[in-house]
C-alpha cells in the first residue's frame, strides 16, 4: 500500500463510508506478511517511497508464482527483476495480470496503481552501446514503475563522439542522468562534463578479456575526474533507478 492509497482509506473512513472493520482487514498484512518462502514487507513504499521488488535471478519458479501472487493482491505495482524467459514463461502460465520485458528480464505487475507523476523532472538513460541495454531497461522499467518520467538516448558511446554530443540540450534539461556502459567505461565521464544534473554511472559486464566482467569499466567509473557522478555496482540497473528516483522525488508541502 502506498501513501496516496493510505490516505484514501484513512478519508473513507473519517467520512463513514468505509466501515472500520473493513478497514482493518485491507490494513491486516501491514508491516508484513509471512509466506512459506519470504516475509513480505507491505509497508515499503510508506517509508522509502519505493515498492517492495523482488530479485528473481536465484528464485525457483514456485518461489516466484507465491511471492508474485501475494503481492499481486495488494494495491502497489509488482517488479520482479533477473526474470528468465524459462522461469517468466512458467509464472504467467499460473498467474494472470502480469507483463513480461524481455530485455531487460524483467515481470510487472499492477499498472493500475503506479503513482501519479512524483519526479520533479526527468530522468535520462544513456548507453554507450547496445549490449547495455538490458540494464539500462531494467533501470526504465523500474523509474516508470515508480512514476518518474524517462527519455532514453542508446547507443551513444565515446567511440562516435558526435552521437552524444547531438543529445547536449536533452542532458542539460534533465533532472537526473543514468549512463550504462561498459569496455573502458569513459562515457559517464563525458556526460558528467556536459550537464549539471547528478550523474549515476552504472558499469556493465560487456567487453572482452580484460574487461574482467565488468570490473574495468567499474574502476575507470570509481576514479572519474568529473564532479556530480556517482557509481552503482556492475550491471545493477534497478539500484540506478532507485538512487535516479530518490533524487528526483518531488519535496513534499
Amino acid at each position: 500500500m502506498n501513501e496516496q492509497e493510505l490516505r484514501k482509506l484513512l478519508t473513507l473512513v473519517r467520512d463513514k463510508a468505509l466501515p472500520v472493520s473493513e478497514a482493518v482487514d485491507q490494513l491486516r498484512h501491514l508491516p508484513c506478511e509471512q509466506i512459506t518462502s519470504a516475509r513480505l514487507d507491505h509497508q515499503r513504499q510508506l517509508r522509502t517511497g519505493l515498492p517492495e521488488a523482488v530479485y528473481g535471478e536465484n528464485k525457483t519458479a514456485v518461489h516466484l508464482i507465491e511471492i508474485l501472487a501475494a503481492l499481486l493482491r495488494q494495491k502497489s505495482v509488482v517488479l520482479a527483476t533477473r526474470v528468465s524467459p524459462e522461469k517468466a514463461d512458467e509464472v504467467m502460465r499460473r498467474l494472470d495480470g502480469l507483463a513480461y520485458h524481455d530485455t531487460a528480464r524483467v515481470l510487472t505487475g499492477n499498472d493500475r496503481y503506479i503513482p501519479e507523476e512524483c519526479g520533479r523532472g526527468t530522468v535520462v538513460i544513456v548507453t554507450a552501446g547496445t549490449s547495455d541495454l538490458p540494464v539500462a531497461e531494467e533501470a526504465h522499467i523500474a523509474l516508470q514503475r515508480f512514476g518518474h518520467r524517462v527519455q532514453t538516448v542508446y547507443d551513444a558511446g565515446v567511440a562516435g563522439l558526435h552521437r552524444i554530443l547531438a543529445h547536449t540540450r536533452l542532458l542539460q534539461e534533465a533532472s537526473v542522468i543514468i549512463v550504462v556502459a561498459g569496455m573502458e567505461g569513459a562515457l559517464p565521464t563525458v556526460v558528467a562534463g556536459m550537464a549539471s544534473a547528478p550523474v549515476i554511472a552504472v558499469p556493465t559486464s560487456v567487453g572482452y578479456g580484460t574487461g574482467a566482467g565488468g570490473f574495468s569499466a567499474l574502476l575507470g567509473m570509481l576514479n572519474s575526474c568529473a564532479p556530480g557522478l556517482a557509481v552503482v555496482n556492475i550491471d545493477n540497473g534497478f539500484g540506478a533507478a532507485c538512487m535516479a528516483a530518490a533524487i528526483n522525488r518531488k519535496t513534499k508541502t
